[in-house]
């Protein structure tokens, strides 16, 4: 082993004794995704067709007037994209800390990363 591939494993494990947890699961969450395929959240542009991979943050069911939605926060690591199906109150499997990998277009709806009615493929649970 020469002497920057010690140092490089080195830098590797003191990284990993000084990040935080937080740090460690974004990490771990980051892999995951580009093992499923999925595109970095951080990455997805307005308009664009993606695959993101990663852990459902919250769930939440919103009553409107007109149409209701639940909203999901799928976070990968990277960034989270809001998942929203119109019209659902309940799906089976979508809850907190579920892994999904989900799939559609992009869209932007004030500061956030959103995918209307996205296709997904729930992930066994661990």
């Amino acid at each position: 082993m020469s002497t920057d591939e010690r140092r490089g494993s080195l830098r590797r494990v003191l990284r990993r004794l000084t990040a935080t947890e937080a740090e460690i699961e974004a990490q771990e969450l980051r892999r995951e995704s580009a093992e499923h395929g999925g595109v970095p959240a951080r990455q997805c542009c307005r308009g664009q067709v993606v695959a993101v991979s990663g852990r459902l943050r919250t769930v939440v069911y919103t009553p409107r007037t007109n149409q209701p939605t639940l909203e999901a926060d799928l976070y990968d690591g990277s960034d989270v994209v809001t998942l929203v199906w119109l019209g659902r109150r309940h799906i089976a499997g979508i809850e907190p800390g579920r892994h999904l990998t989900a799939r559609g277009r992009v869209a932007i709806r004030g500061d956030r990363k959103v995918i209307y009615n996205p296709y997904y493929e729930l992930e066994p649970p661990k």
